[in-house]
């Protein structure tokens, strides 16, 4: 019935927010493996029927989606963790299709961004999560239609570098109590990151509250810095900012 409406401003606006948001409430609450099976159905449904909000315009409905299907990742129920795989990979492979057949990039970065927030809140990262997966990859490796193009090998990727958060997430937990062991740590992450400046800057952000906490406010700035930086060179690139006027900010700061 609103279908019109909602496809305005290329799916981004205030009622689409509203219904995105009743079908979030699905997953926020809990509901039984049975219940959640429809939500999954509907979510498919919604995705195929609307993927300019998601792929297309701001991340935040396309970030909201993935951080609440990687938490049912997790579910103790397996059924709940096969629908919520399926459905995510679903989601992967529309964003492919909506690409025209070239990238993920952006369901790619939104799902590394909710597994590091969802380690912070959640402690995801078990045996259920690394079974969803390993079902992703099944899925990938299955799909007899993506087998001309390199959307398979994206999946693996993407299921790889989550692994590698997984992994460093692990070893960071082991040195917490060392803070210069972990701010390494944090840093190689960061680093890996450093052809994706929207994860690489939350991850100079974990670093920057790391130093502030053990009262290193110096180690603290040059992080804040280097983001400040990181945002400088996105905006010289847009064209949106004077490089010579950035590079004035930049003075002042380390003069300050």
């Amino acid at each position: 019935t609103f279908q019109r409406q909602l496809q305005q401003s290329d799916c981004q606006n205030a009622l689409m927010k509203k219904v995105f948001d009743t079908h979030m409430l699905f997953l926020q609450i809990n509901q039984s493996a049975a219940a959640l099976k429809h939500v999954f159905a509907a979510l498919r449904l919604f995705v195929a029927k609307f993927p300019s909000a998601f792929f297309q315009g701001q991340a935040d409905l396309c970030g909201s989606l993935c951080y609440e299907i990687l938490k049912c990742c997790n579910h103790r129920s397996r059924s709940t963790q096969t629908e919520a795989s399926a459905l995510l990979y679903f989601f992967m492979r529309k964003n492919f299709e909506f690409n025209k057949q070239k990238s993920i990039v952006r369901s790619h970065l939104q799902l590394i961004k909710a597994v590091s927030q969802l380690i912070a809140d959640a402690g995801i990262g078990g045996s259920r999560f690394q079974h969803s997966l390993a079902i992703i990859n099944n899925f990938a490796n299955g799909d007899k239609q993506m087998k001309n193009v390199n959307f398979s090998a994206e999946v693996k990727d993407l299921t790889k570098r989550i692994r590698t958060v997984l992994m460093a997430t692990a070893q960071m937990k082991e040195h917490e109590k060392d803070p210069e062991m972990l701010v390494d740590l944090q840093y190689s992450l960061a680093n890996s990151y450093a052809s994706t400046p929207e994860l690489r800057r939350t991850w100079l952000e974990s670093m920057a509250k790391i130093h502030a906490r053990n009262g290193d406010l110096s180690e603290a700035a040059m992080c804040y810095i280097h983001i400040a930086a990181l945002i400088a060179e996105y905006l010289k690139r847009k064209g949106k900012i004077n490089i010579f006027y950035t590079n004035y900010v930049f003075i002042n700061i380390l003069v300050k």
